[in-house]
């Protein structure tokens, strides 16, 4: 129990010192929200991959999606680390780099009311953000409740309120530099502890051969595939379908959340980018990877893990940690540890992304008129703290009643804001015949159907009864919807769009390296 306190105590206060450290930089909006547009790509690549994978993913996803996919759910890790980091960064990383500087965009609801001219648009943008980041920054808090009990058999509502304080105290002061460097550091820690996670946990049934042999003789529960030998140890699992829906919302879902694609817009060069895709890629193929090969292993600890009393259905939060439960103290402490940078990577990021998007995109302007530098960073600091309280509330209400539809909120925050925004963002990087009318139907479409799925679900008449197959609906709806309503309504003004798009064209000098053009 010492050391697992020395270890908190310590990474307090090296976060902690960090924020007071990076304060002086943060003095403007510019170096509040963006660190001024010079974060290097390690800085980058770990900030984009802490934000990516938090307790949710650890805890919630891993357990979950191994226990019902077996082995095949590492196929969501990858998907993560090829279609969520590599491609991600390849195709949005410099030309969202590019554009949001030329446009100076601060926010995605500033880029998108920038790009078509709209300020209907970018306060729409805001409020979506708004409202579906909040449950889901709450959502991060859930994965830490059985962890933090099994290890230091305290309350959950001590941990939730000293991750609260913690993060808010060392993002008010730093603003996004305080958080990029945290997240490198957290990041490290993430690397390190799954690893050995990994490790230690397949050690406890005789390494991953025999882990492997064990996996292959239990019997699967899916239905329609009772007869189906070693489902859990094959290469697509018990049920591929659903399996690929997974991958899509976790992995494809990235290229439209405003936190995520945030993080291109500080990167400083472009010899940065190309680091930052190998660094970013390499971080969640051994984090998320491992996450998911680690829970496909949770079967084989069935018989301590928690029930659902009523149905009898396991309690899928518990897997990972009764795992872990079997573990040598000093190695509980470095999972302890390996969630909770996990945990507080992300929510400084989601705060950071709330109290910037309601400051910049719905106050300033509209609600209070002619701020300045110093007036904005001061509202977003005091916002950071109303966020991070509302968060922490909503945690504990869900885990102190049997509020369901926090919980259902939670579940469908991903697809809301991914299918609002995905077709939207990625084609007005690259397409000038995107029209206003298409911004706000897949708007409508992103945000209407899986807000509406939720709500015909309380009453079992759900039209997709899987929350992450209606958010992949969204989504894919997106990116056809954007396209087809561009082409049938009336376009942008050409002169406009040549002067979005005239940042693609400004000519650099580069090395030799790099052409080999004169």
């Amino acid at each position: 129990m010492f050391i697992k306190i020395l270890m908190l105590v310590v990474f307090f206060a090296v976060a902690i010192g960090i924020g007071v450290y990076c304060k002086k930089g943060a003095a403007d909006v510019g170096g509040f929200v963006l660190g001024s547009r010079s974060v290097g790509p390690w800085l980058t690549a770990f900030a984009y991959g802490t934000s990516y994978f938090s307790a949710v993913i650890f805890i919630g996803y891993a357990g979950q999606f191994g226990w019902k996919y077996g082995l095949a759910s590492t196929w969501i890790g990858l998907g993560n680390a090829f279609i969520g980091s590599l491609l991600a960064w390849v195709i949005l990383g410099r030309r969202t780099r590019v554009m949001t500087q030329h446009l100076d965009a601060a926010t995605m609801p500033d880029f998108f009311g920038k790009r078509f001219d709209s300020k209907a648009i970018k306060i729409a943008a805001a409020a979506i953000i708004f409202i579906f980041l909040i449950p889901y920054t709450a959502s991060v808090y859930n994965g830490l409740s059985r962890l933090f009990g099994m290890a230091f058999h305290i309350d959950y509502s001590y941990c939730v309120i000293g991750m609260a304080v913690l993060t808010a105290i060392y993002v008010t002061l730093g603003g996004y530099m305080a958080t990029a460097i945290n997240d490198f550091i957290q990041g490290c820690i993430m690397l390190v502890g799954i690893v050995v996670t990994i490790l230690a946990v397949l050690n406890l049934q005789g390494g991953f051969m025999g882990a492997l042999e064990g996996l292959s003789q239990v019997e699967s529960d899916i239905p329609g595939t009772e007869n189906m030998e070693g489902a859990f140890a094959s290469f697509f699992g018990p049920d591929p379908l659903n399996l690929l829906g997974v991958v899509i919302l976790t992995s494809l879902g990235t290229w439209g959340l405003p936190q995520m694609v945030g993080k291109f817009y500080a990167i400083k060069s472009e010899k940065d980018i190309h680091i930052g895709t190998i660094v970013s890629t390499f971080f969640a193929i051994v984090v998320a990877g491992g996450s998911y090969f680690l829970g496909g292993f949770g079967r084989l600890f069935g018989d301590s893990i928690a029930y659902n009393p009523e149905t009898g259905a396991p309690i899928y939060d518990s897997v990972i940690p009764s795992m872990l439960s079997l573990l040598p103290d000093i190695l509980i402490a470095v999972v302890v540890m390996l969630v909770l940078s996990a945990s507080m990577s992300t929510l400084s990021s989601l705060v950071l992304t709330s109290s910037s998007v309601l400051t910049l995109d719905m106050i300033d302007g509209t609600v209070v008129k002619g701020m300045d530098e110093k007036k904005k960073v001061s509202t977003m600091r005091i916002l950071i703290v109303v966020f991070i309280i509302l968060s922490a509330i909503i945690a504990l209400i869900q885990y102190k009643s049997s509020v369901t539809f926090i919980a259902q909120l939670m579940g469908i925050s991903w697809g809301a804001l991914a299918g609002a925004f995905l077709g939207p963002f990625l084609y007005s990087l690259y397409w000038r015949r995107v029209t206003k009318a298409a911004v706000w139907a897949s708007f409508a479409v992103g945000v209407g159907l899986t807000t509406a799925n939720m709500l015909l679900g309380f009453v079992g008449k759900a039209f997709i009864a899987s929350p992450i197959n209606a958010g992949v609906a969204a989504m894919l709806l997106s990116l056809v919807i954007v396209p087809i309503v561009s082409l049938i309504t009336r376009g942008p003004e050409a002169a406009k769009m040549d002067e979005v798009f005239a940042c693609y064209d400004e000519e650099v000098k580069v090395s030799r390296k790099h052409s080999l053009e004169d």
